[in-house]
């Protein structure tokens, strides 16, 4: 991440206002590529960081915000089931609409696959997405995920499964470095 971009941060307690800000003022247009959160997830949006802080901090989940520059928060990359005996986790992520077409999504899934790697000891990540995403699969592709087959979804529609190997094959394309 360059000069005058987000920063990717590890998460916080203090984020939380700014977290659900974000989340609010993009719940429309996160609808149009992933399920609703519900209204539930806003009414008990203080609770829910709490527990999210807990789990962080027993090593279950790694979640990460993009910050600007005046502390407004553009985006959120999420490691999720974090497994230490098998090295994996699953990778989420969403930007905010206004956020979208610079190449942060890339950059920002770069960033943490590196952190998986060199801070959190991790080795494999996957990742799932619709199959009408074309941007989340294009963000995949460029860092180097690989389909690995199709899934159903939790809301019954399909999607797509993606596998990084973040010490193997993949690692010239997550790391930046030229092919």
């Amino acid at each position: 991440m360059s000069a005058n971009e987000p920063v990717l941060e590890r998460i916080r307690p203090d984020h939380a206002p700014a977290l659900l800000a974000f989340e609010r003022e993009n719940r429309a247009y996160f609808l149009a590529s992933v399920p609703d959160r519900g209204d539930a997830y806003f009414a008990e949006f203080d609770e829910r960081h709490r527990e999210l802080m807990d789990a962080q901090e027993a090593g279950e989940i790694h979640f990460h915000v993009l910050v600007a520059e005046d502390g407004e928060i553009v985006g959120r990359l999420n490691l999720n089931d974090v497994d230490q005996a098998d090295g994996s986790a699953e990778l989420g992520y969403r930007l905010a609409e206004k956020a979208t077409g610079r190449g942060l999504a890339t950059r920002g899934v770069r960033a943490l696959c590196r952190l998986a790697r060199e801070e959190y000891g991790l080795r494999r990540l996957t990742a799932v997405t619709t199959l009408d995403n074309a941007a989340s699969r294009a963000v995949l592709a460029r860092v180097g995920f690989g389909a690995v087959g199709g899934v159903t979804l939790d809301d019954g529609g399909p999607g797509i499964t993606y596998e990084l190997d973040l010490g193997g094959s993949f690692g010239r394309e997550w790391s930046g470095s030229p092919s």
